[in-house]
């Protein structure tokens, strides 16, 4: 018995040493939606958390000017529509009394061949403006839609030539004041510090029952478990597969390297 356990000693208390930096749990590029002109760049923001304050500001002054024409342009395009609309109801009374009007006199024997044309001439009249008019107010709601539409674009577009990030950790910016950018032109980098997690990578035989195990940091049992395991091998280390650990977010610095056990 007493050999049995010897030989199953090294498997338990010698698992492999892996060493990783404490990371931030995520990094992203933020990238440019559009073309313009940076007015403005917080170069002093760098290095600090960002709560909803802008640190970059490209060009939207003819986008501004735009969305205000347009937004009056809809207002006008709005009351053409109520105006063309109580016009199409009046043009439709007026064409029903002169279609009734039309339809008695034609069955009348003492109505001269004058009074019926002149009869259907009035009801045709009417009833071509009154298409007209409705055709009008149809193309007015179209145009309207377009508007609207043309508005949100614009309003969009504004929003993203001011760059606003929300609880994140500017790492650094790439443009400077007086850079022209355009759609994917890569424009800072930030970090989501609220957590961290630990980069290992795996030899094919650590893989087995891995998310089940201890993991061990600078010696000391810990309740952190392997949280992700790729499934294929690194692009870089090409014989050892990718796993992360996270971790709350260090109280000092990150970037601290802690030796890590899975056992």
């Amino acid at each position: 018995m007493r050999i049995a356990i010897f030989f199953l000693m090294p498997l338990l208390m010698f698992a492999k040493i892996h060493y990783a930096k404490v990371e931030p749990y995520e990094t992203v590029v933020l990238k440019s939606a559009v073309s313009g002109l940076v007015l403005e760049a917080d170069l002093e923001a760098e290095g600090t958390m960002v709560e909803g304050e802008r640190i970059i500001h490209i060009d939207d002054r003819l986008d501004k000017v735009n969305l205000q024409d347009s937004q009056s342009s809809l207002l006008l395009l709005e009351q053409m529509f109520d105006l063309n609309k109580e016009i199409v109801q009046s043009l439709k009374e007026s064409m029903q009394r002169q279609e009734g009007y039309f339809r008695r006199i034609s069955k009348l024997q003492t109505a001269s061949r004058t009074q019926k044309d002149n009869a259907y001439s009035s009801f045709v009249s009417v009833k071509t403006q009154y298409l007209t008019t409705k055709e009008k107010v149809i193309s007015l709601q179209k145009q309207i839609i377009d508007m609207k539409y043309r508005i949100a674009q614009l309003q969009d577009t504004i929003r993203k030539k001011s760059i606003v990030p929300q609880k994140k950790y500017l790492y650094k910016l790439m443009v400077r004041e007086g850079d022209f950018v355009n759609p994917g032109t890569p424009l800072g980098e930030v970090q989501d510090v609220s957590r961290a997690k630990l980069v290992l990578f795996l030899e094919p035989d650590e893989l087995k029952d891995v998310k089940d195990r201890t993991v061990y940091i600078d010696g000391k049992k810990t309740e952190y478990s392997v949280d992700k395991v790729w499934d294929v091998a690194d692009e870089k280390f090409i014989s050892s597969y990718r796993a992360e650990i996270y971790l709350p977010a260090p109280k000092e610095r990150f970037s601290k390297l802690l030796k890590v056990e899975l056992k």
